[in-house]
Formats: C-alpha cells, structure tokens, sequence
C-alpha cells in the first residue's frame, strides 16, 4: 500500500491500514510505505521502498501504478501479483503497454470521489445562477451594487434549467441525481445507451447526441474521462454550438476542454467553473485568472472529510470478493481507458 500523501487529506489513515490488516486472513500481511507520496496525476511513483514493497505482492494499492512499480512486481518468475486498485478516478497514465496486456486486474475509486465531486458541480452551478459571482467581485472591491442583480444580468434559477451532462458514468449520474432533485430537466451523454437507464434523464450518444445536447442545454457539466479519445473534446466547433449565456462547469481532465477555444467563447457565456486545467498549476499569466465570469477551483472538487470512509468501505468489499472469487466493483475496462 503506497498512499501515505504528503497532503494530510489524502494520506491513509493508520485506521484504514488496520481495518485491512484485520480483514485479510492468514498468511496474508498489509505493507504500507510511509514516505511521503503525492498523488496528484494517476501514474503512481516508483521510489526505492516502494519498488521493495511490491516485490512478491498480490495486490497493490496506489494512487495509480507507476510502469517501474508494475515491472517490479511482476519481473520474477512467478510474480503473483494479481490486483492493482488506484485510490484515484484517473488511470490514464497507468494504462502502459504491460499493464494493458497483462492479466492484472485495475480498479479505480471512481464511485468513492463522485458524491463530493457532483456537490462542487451544483456549487458551482448555483454560483453563477444567482449571481455570487457579482457579489464576490464587490466584497473584494468593498463595493454595494446591486445593479447587475437589479437588471438581471444573467440572473435566474437552477430549477427548470437544462442541464446538459457530458459523461454519464459514476460522476454523472451523481450529478444528474443532484440535478433532477432540484428540478432540473438533463440531458447526457454516453458512449452507449446501456441497460441501466436512469428514470429522469435523456440519454443521448455519438456526434448527433452531443451536438444535440450542447446547442440545447443552457448549463453544460463536463464529467468525461481522461483517455486519448477524450482529449480535446469539447473544442472550439462544439463551444460555438452553446447558446448565449450557458454556464460551462469542467471537472473532468484540462485536456479534455480546449482552453484557447473557451477564451474566444467567454463572452457568449454566462460563466465557465473549471476544477480542472490542461497544465497544472495554471500559469500566473493565463487571462482564465483575471476572466470576470471564470470560476477556478485548484483541483480540489474531490475533496471530503468522508473520503477515507468511502475508501475503505469499498476496499473491504473488494476485499471480500476477492477472497470469494467474485467481480471486483469499479473494475476498469483497459481498453477503454477507464
């Protein structure tokens, strides 16, 4: 186990450690690394104890899989190692040719992030809808106005809004839950339609769904993930596609949004709130800083007390289906990319 962040947030408490260990029966033993790690991104690391850790492994888990980590474990004749769980949602940078072809089984903590990452999504919606935006910029500039709220610049209510979710999978449909509650009517799009159709929402897919859905809806959330198919995805053709005044929410990957593209298309919109960016961290001179309808949020739309809680509670699960032979839950298609 390679998850000892240095970010206090992230990094795995003893508890979670000790539940696993009181989980696993004999002969089995839970190895955690404790120097600092940093999970941001999704490759994992390759440091000398974690390289020693994973030798001789059944099951690793990281925020992703560093390539040298992987060969490591799986040099020896024999290798046993069977099962690689990133605590993250992203695989992207795990997928290397080896993993990719080998046996190993991936899965991800995609449904453990979804909860807090659709809540920074309605937050974020609910920002611009009544106008906190204006409100922040004149208690910065020790401002009263009410003028943008008295001439109704952009102004309005979430309920009755078209939500228009571009990636239906565990983070979009934890968002279009959020959404319908609150009587929003959504629209999203997926790969496939799937046999799992939820009871509220439009499922659209292919070119004609997404031209559909982003000329249509008047609040756009981005909740794709990360693969080479998904790299600029949403680019200047689809952003022109958008009506005036739509609020455009990413919280996917910054690949994934064309950023020069959304700087022409800001003025058309009501405002754009991005958790994500394509360099991390943006740079000091990026114009999305100083943008009066740009909402940044430094990557952080995960984030939860309830993390560890969720985490562990879907390690115990896995845990117990492997030990049975069962599926593992989250399990990520490697073909796909996630």
């Amino acid at each position: 186990m390679d998850l000892w962040d240095r970010r206090p947030a992230w990094r795995v408490p003893e508890a979670t450690v000790r539940a696993l260990e009181d989980l696993l029966p004999a002969p089995w033993s839970v190895r955690c690394v404790r120097g600092d790690t940093n999970g941001v991104g999704d490759g994992g690391r390759a440091s000398a104890a974690t390289v020693d850790a994973v030798r001789g492994a059944e099951v690793y888990i990281g925020y992703g899989i560093a390539r040298e980590t992987f060969l490591a474990a799986t040099a020896e004749p024999g290798s046993r190692l069977r099962w690689v769980h990133s605590a993250g949602v992203g695989v992207r940078a795990s997928l290397f040719p080896e993993m990719i072809t080998s046996q190993v089984v991936l899965t991800n903590s995609r449904t453990v992030q979804s909860q807090a990452m659709a809540e920074t999504a309605m937050a974020m919606l609910f920002h611009f809808a009544r106008g906190l935006d204006y409100a922040v910029a004149g208690q910065a500039a020790v401002r009263w106005d009410p003028t943008p709220f008295d001439e109704l610049r952009g102004i309005g209510e979430v309920e009755g809004t078209h939500l228009g979710v571009v990636g239906f999978g565990a983070l979009g449909q934890q968002v279009a839950n959020r959404a319908t509650a609150l009587g929003m009517r959504v629209t999203a799009l997926r790969r496939h339609q799937g046999q799992d159709p939820h009871p509220h929402v439009r499922v659209v897919t292919g070119p004609d769904g997404l031209r559909e859905l982003l000329s249509t809806c008047t609040a756009v959330v981005i909740c794709l993930p990360d693969t080479p198919r998904t790299t600029g995805f949403i680019g200047g053709r689809e952003l022109a596609l958008l009506q005036p005044g739509t609020v455009l929410v990413n919280l996917s990957r910054g690949a994934v949004l064309d950023e020069v593209a959304l700087l022409e298309a800001l003025p058309r919109l009501r405002g754009a709130a991005l958790d994500v960016v394509a360099k991390e961290p943006l740079d000091p001179n990026s114009p999305l800083w100083t943008a009066p309808n740009v909402l940044l949020t430094p990557h952080v739309s995960a984030t939860t007390p309830r993390y560890w809680a969720r985490q562990l509670a879907l390690l115990v699960a896995n845990f117990t289906r492997y030990l049975t032979g069962e599926p593992l839950l989250n399990r990520v298609d490697k073909s796909a990319g996630y």
